[in-house]
């Protein structure tokens, strides 16, 4: 008996032990300040103006600034201790942090960033991963990791971050906070440490559209001018089928807030891939639309790549000499594009100037007399920790294609949290042409009571609907769309059929619609992909065989046309044989001109 007791108390003991170590795991894994910060500091306003003057701006507002903002007398990290140990301290401020200071706000310190600032997901192996406060196992989003994570979890009023390829953005999206990246030049860069210098922005955070618009009055110091409301909102519907999210959850909340602030006139939708074919000519000059026996890559996958092509290109240029000195021990991803062989010529460097100063012109002359483009922040949740999607390719082609816009274009573009869809922050972003910095944050702070009441109504209209089978969803969302269709309403059959694809992604139907759909508005890249993509699912799916052939004739692939239509053949039955035949015919004809 005393045996067994003996061995009770000692079961018992252990099991309390192993109580107490996970819940110190616990503890360790999530920090007081989450895993913001690298430096607590103060930088103090100056004392308040006598009256009858007006006190400063920003007083009692505290913020955080992300590690690679010159503060007199600190080094900045950059993300890497070593780039700390081989560097001197700053000998002046940048003249951001110090507009803000001067501004009644105190700093009260620096932030985790991403190694050397170079990624979008908020991962750093040296100083630690901040956790994001709302989904703490997943990513928050970077480059700006620390410093959204701190306005998240209260920590701060605002904060400062860099938004170079979605720097500030994508952390907004995934922590469920504002983020706005202004237009290119509008702050100065001065006393930054540069990522890529013709893509760098000062971004700054905040969850009260007020603060993020009294930050920005600071900061962009724009001449004032009286708030206008916008006079047209337009809906990039060929954007919103990159979301892993239902339309009734992201782009509808902004066309029922539109409708009731701004009335329905305001409202059109637009497929921007083909404004930008159209309005961007040298992007079928660029490197990413080389033909060799491939279908051209779309005009905004072309916008990601050359992008991350402009952004691995300066940041050699800047620290390339410190990099083969100190070979610094970097994130497996970022060191695989730091070091990819990248022979570039001067030809190359003037055809992605001439992408640039195009793509700014398009987007201000779309949205010339205020206008606003409303569009998905990011295309997927936050990937998890350590798991292996935030370094696929294709998370990396859906998240980099939409930030693209605003990067390249240089125009400004603000983060709007939607609330939580299956447990994760949704976002959608609204962007004005450059130089409309102060009228994009009069928008936000027009719009936001409007729209987080259109979120709050979402929530609990899906709460009380009777359950319906993602499905049956999924079928009542394709009829609309072939009514839509048979009403030549092409653009909107096409979101009806990306709401099935989102709830039933394995109808080759739901593909091959949606194909034909885009083979009305001359959208023959997507067309091609969308019958490729149901026949994969369905090798018996004749229409997709003739869509795609369409579209590949459509595109100049003759032969590709021809090699898909050869193989209708062994699907279609003799009575339709003789049209296919004919069809073939004129395609060979073609092929051999």
């Amino acid at each position: 008996m005393a045996s067994q007791s003996t061995n009770l108390w000692v079961l018992l003991g252990l099991g309390l032990a192993g109580v107490l170590l996970i819940s110190r795991k616990l503890k360790q894994t999530i920090k007081e300040d989450f895993g913001a910060f690298i430096k607590k500091l103060q930088l103090l306003p100056p004392p308040q103006p006598a009256p009858p003057k007006a006190p400063h701006p920003l007083t009692s507002l505290t913020f955080a600034i992300s590690d690679l903002f010159n503060i007199e007398g600190h080094v900045s990290t950059f993300g890497h201790p070593e780039w700390e140990r081989t560097h001197e301290p700053a000998s002046s401020t940048a003249p951001a942090v110090s507009a803000l200071v001067e501004g009644g706000a105190t700093c009260v310190g620096t932030t985790v960033v991403d190694g050397l600032a170079y990624g979008i997901s908020g991962i750093n192996k040296h100083y630690g991963t901040p956790t994001n406060p709302a989904v703490p196992a997943r990513v928050p989003g970077g480059s700006s990791s620390g410093a959204a994570v701190a306005v998240a979890a209260n920590l701060v009023d605002f904060s400062l971050g860099i938004d170079t390829v979605g720097g500030v953005r994508v952390p907004a999206g995934f922590c469920g906070i504002l983020g706005f990246r202004p237009s290119y030049g509008a702050v100065s860069h001065l006393g930054i440490i540069p990522v890529s210098t013709s893509l760098d922005t000062v971004g700054w955070f905040a969850k009260d559209p007020n603060i993020l618009r009294r930050v920005g009055h600071i900061l962009i110091q724009a001449p004032f001018v009286i708030q206008r409301n916008p006079r047209q909102i337009l809906i990039a519907d060929d954007c919103f089928q990159y979301l892993n999210v239902p339309l009734d959850r992201s782009s509808q909340l902004v066309i029922n807030a539109t409708e009731k602030l701004f009335g329905r006139q305001v409202l059109k939708h637009i497929n921007l891939e083909d404004y930008l074919t159209s309005k961007v000519p040298s992007l079928k000059e660029s490197p990413s639309q080389k033909t060799n026996g491939q279908l051209k890559v779309s005009s905004l996958k072309s916008l990601a790549n050359i992008m991350q092509f402009l952004q691995r290109h300066e940041f050699r240029l800047s620290h390339d000499e410190w990099m083969n000195i100190v070979k610094p021990d970097l994130h497996a991803a970022v060191s695989a594009q730091l070091h990819e062989k990248l022979e570039i010529s001067d030809v190359e460097i003037e055809k992605t100037k001439n992408v640039r100063s195009e793509m700014r012109a398009a987007i201000n002359t779309l949205l010339k007399d205020e206008g606003i483009l409303v569009i998905p922040t990011v295309a997927d949740p936050p990937p998890k920790l350590g798991g292996k999607e935030i370094v696929s390719e294709d998370y990396q082609s859906r998240a980099l294609s939409l930030l693209s816009i605003a990067s390249i274009s240089g125009c400004c573009q603000v983060t709007i949290p939607l609330g939580f869809y299956d447990k994760y922050h949704v976002s959608v972003s609204l962007i004005a042409w450059h130089g409309g910095d102060r009228f994009l944050l009069d928008t936000l702070q027009a719009m936001y009571t409007t729209l987080q009441e259109q979120v709050d109504f979402a929530a609990k209209s899906k709460s009380s609907k009777k359950v319906v089978s993602k499905e049956e969803s999924a079928e009542i969302a394709k009829e609309k769309g072939n009514q839509a269709y048979k009403d030549k309403q092409w653009q909107k059959a096409i979101g009806f059929y990306t709401e099935a694809i989102k709830l039933s992604g394995n109808n080759a139907t739901y593909y091959s619609n949606r194909a034909q759909a885009f083979l009305e508005l001359g959208s023959y890249v997507p067309a091609e992909v969308d019958c490729t993509k149901a026949i994969s699912l369905d090798k018996k799916n004749v229409k997709a065989y003739f869509r795609r052939g369409t579209a590949r004739e459509m595109l100049g692939y003759y032969k590709e046309a021809i090699d898909g239509k050869i193989s209708i053949f062994s699907h279609i039955d003799e009575h339709h044989s003789y049209h296919s035949f004919n069809k073939l015919m004129r395609l060979f004809e073609k092929a051999n001109m």
